[in-house]
């Protein structure tokens, strides 16, 4: 009669195959597993913010630093930030082109009727647009965050591409405008951060 042997356990008593005398408990090994706590994750929301602060910081006319990144069913698709076209000097470089902007019938909210804007760039929110357009890109039903509230001419651009929302971490100066238009579209605003971003 052949010789019987004595159930193989584990330090903790877990009866174990003899294939596994000498080896790390899988039963032991399960149960630390299984105890040991995650990792906390970040948010989506976290993370496109990091994405948007990293891509502001690319921006190269530092009257307005501004980033822009559009997303499609939870995926970064494009990206924009502040500066001059492709070749073209940039603000850093050259210096700002200014352009004195005064509105002949001004809004009753805008609280400045005379403003000077740098010309020598693209805005973020474009730029992300023509991006997206140059690579063949929709981004029809998108979301786009942005640094400060799109200016005017920008959200004319985001509603006519079809983004559907946008969040933005600061108020812009002028904003009533693209206010009015985004509410008159339905496009929801979000505003993060209630400090305006001044420059």
């Amino acid at each position: 009669m052949g010789k019987t042997h004595e159930p193989v356990k584990c330090p903790k008593g877990h009866r174990l195959n003899l294939g596994f005398w000498g080896k790390e408990c899988p039963i032991c090994k399960a149960e630390e597993k299984k105890g040991r706590r995650r990792k906390k994750r970040m948010s989506r929301e976290e993370y496109y913010l990091k994405v948007l602060e990293a891509v502001r910081k690319r921006s190269t006319c530092d009257r307005g630093e501004s980033g822009a990144i559009i997303i499609r069913e939870g995926r970064i698709i494009a990206t924009g930030y502040v500066g001059a076209p492709a070749g073209m000097p940039h603000c850093d470089e050259v210096g700002h082109l200014l352009e004195e902007r005064k509105f002949i019938n001004p809004d009753p909210m805008e609280k400045r009727p005379v403003s000077l804007h740098c010309i020598r760039t693209i805005h973020a929110e474009f730029n992300a647009i023509l991006q997206a357009a140059y690579f063949g890109v929709s981004v029809r039903g998108a979301i786009m965050y942005c640094t400060m509230t799109p200016c005017y001419e920008c959200a004319k651009a985001i509603r006519n591409v079809g983004i559907t929302a946008v969040i933005a971490v600061h108020p812009y100066q002028t904003q009533e405008r693209t206010m009015n238009l985004f509410k008159d579209c339905g496009i929801p605003l979000t505003i993060l951060n209630p400090e305006e971003e001044l420059y």
